[in-house]
């Protein structure tokens, strides 16, 4: 195991903060304290900038930084390696998702990994995809999967899954027969839609734009920040709204919500694997290996 004074260093790293980075490896602010003392003490440098209640890397804490960082990788691959001679898997692999993957499409994945791997010790953090991305790019994870990807050339974007954007309607309030609609009648239609800033809004956006139309030509009735508020008010509601196939197969199945097509319109994306340039390690590795293989009907 790497030393526990650089587990504390790389805490404080991340976070900027003695009082989080106590909360999260569960010791007292003092321990921290002395713990970044004493490295100081034996590197002769200061690690940290103090400025009131705020403090920043100095050089001689992001070099540190940088060199606990990969002993950390490598301390998870000798585990990784071990596991595997003695045919098991264990370890901890830290994975973060954007919203939709987190809600809907990563939680069976997760559930049957850790039922085949049960020694490996997996945690989840989600936010939208560029959070997702800052943290990988912090080394807080060492895989992401994301709804979009950046130019960032130090993230590796693997394509895991397609998805499809639907509209979708209360079953009481749907077209006859689930029949097609044209972009005139799209236009009339009441609308609910993510919130500005959303990924699923941004290829909803470049979908219409590829017809000549904006969202500001669209009829839309409100703006909801998360989809499981806008399917609420589906159930409740004539409107209709676009959201992810993947949200919405329990509803599909059940006969709560209905798909109407759009002529001629058809909006698709993919998720995507994030990992840093070069070869994931091993368990992020084992990982998207069962993701890909994973039955998602």
């Amino acid at each position: 195991m790497p030393d526990f004074r650089l587990e504390v260093f790389s805490a404080v790293a991340r976070r900027l903060s003695f009082t989080k980075a106590a909360a999260e490896l569960f010791i007292t602010q003092p321990a921290v304290t002395k713990h970044i003392h004493e490295l100081e003490e034996q590197y002769k440098a200061k690690l940290f900038e103090r400025n009131g209640n705020k403090i920043q890397l100095t050089e001689a804490g992001r070099v540190l930084l940088g060199f606990a960082e990969e002993l950390f990788s490598v301390y998870r691959n000798i585990d990784f390696e071990m596991n595997a001679l003695q045919h098991r898997l264990g370890g901890a692999l830290h994975l973060g998702a954007s919203t939709t993957v987190a809600q809907y499409v990563i939680p069976a994945v997760l559930a049957g990994f850790h039922a085949r791997y049960s020694d490996v010790k997996l945690s989840l953090v989600s936010g939208n995809t560029g959070q997702v991305e800052q943290a990988l790019l912090n080394k807080e994870i060492e895989l992401g999967l994301v709804e979009g990807r950046s130019k960032n050339p130090s993230i590796r974007y693997t394509e895991f899954i397609k998805d499809e954007i639907v509209l979708v309607s209360n079953s009481l309030h749907a077209k006859p027969g689930g029949e097609q609609i044209g972009l005139l009648e799209l236009k009339e239609i009441p609308l609910l839609l993510r919130e500005p800033g959303s990924g699923t809004l941004e290829v909803i956006e470049h979908a219409l734009k590829q017809h000549r139309l904006g969202l500001s030509d669209l009829r839309v009735d409100m703006h909801l920040g998360s989809t499981e508020s806008i399917k609420s008010y589906l159930m409740h509601s004539p409107c209709m709204a676009f959201l992810s196939i993947h949200s919405v197969l329990p509803e599909l199945r059940s006969g709560a919500f209905t798909v109407t097509d759009i002529k001629g319109m058809q909006i698709e994306r993919s998720f995507y694997f994030i990992h840093l340039q070069g070869k994931p390690e091993g368990l992020a590795e084992r990982f998207m290996r069962y993701a890909r293989l994973y039955n998602f009907k």
